[in-house]
């Protein structure tokens, strides 16, 4: 029984979509670069005409806190998590003149309504979007873009940040742990979008 209520558990936190031509690809902010070069990744194969980065910083920080990986390769004096995504975009060949703005949201709501604000400023259309995050936020991420886009089916394409993984996250306590807290936050922000 125990084992059927863990497979049920990763079956809803670890949603994955493959990627379709889309309107748009949106990266919730983070300080890893990961997401944003998977978002380039699907921009250079055609996947969507473009990226909608999000973020100012945590709310939990008050500030950039800093980049998370690769720190050699993004090494910018970066104010927002914003101006880190588009420095990443940008080195893995994302044209500038492509990426769009939401640099004020402070947590993984007000980036996915925020942004919703800066497509309607923009008068895009999303009908079909792409959703790069990471993959044990995956189903929080994609409930909080669905409900600011409830006309336009997400496609949730996430990345592998801290060798977390849907086969593995329940072999170690730090994946525990980080599972059942992001299982704690979509039950307890629930409230937030009503």
């Amino acid at each position: 029984m125990y084992e059927k209520f863990l497979e049920e558990v990763e079956e809803f936190i670890f949603m994955e979509n493959q990627p379709e031509q889309a309107d748009i690809i949106f990266v919730p902010g983070n300080s890893y670069p990961y997401m944003a070069e998977k978002a380039a990744e699907l921009y250079m194969a055609g996947m969507a005409p473009v990226i909608l980065p999000s973020g100012k910083y945590s709310i939990s920080s008050g500030k950039f806190s800093g980049v998370s990986g690769k720190k050699e390769k993004y090494d910018g004096n970066y104010h927002t998590e914003w101006e880190f995504l588009r420095d990443v975009l940008i080195k893995n060949g994302v044209p500038e003149s492509v990426i769009l703005r939401e640099d004020q949201a402070t947590y993984t709501w007000q980036n996915a309504l925020f942004s919703r604000k800066a497509t309607d400023l923009l008068g895009i259309k999303v009908s079909k979007a792409i959703l790069c995050c990471k993959n044990y936020h995956a189903r929080r991420a994609f409930m909080y873009y669905q409900r600011a886009y409830p006309e336009a089916e997400i496609l949730v394409c996430p990345c592998v940040v801290d060798e977390i993984t849907k086969k593995n996250w329940k072999l170690s306590q730090h994946g525990i742990d980080e599972v059942m807290a992001e299982t704690k936050r979509i039950i307890s922000q629930f409230q937030i979008m009503m």
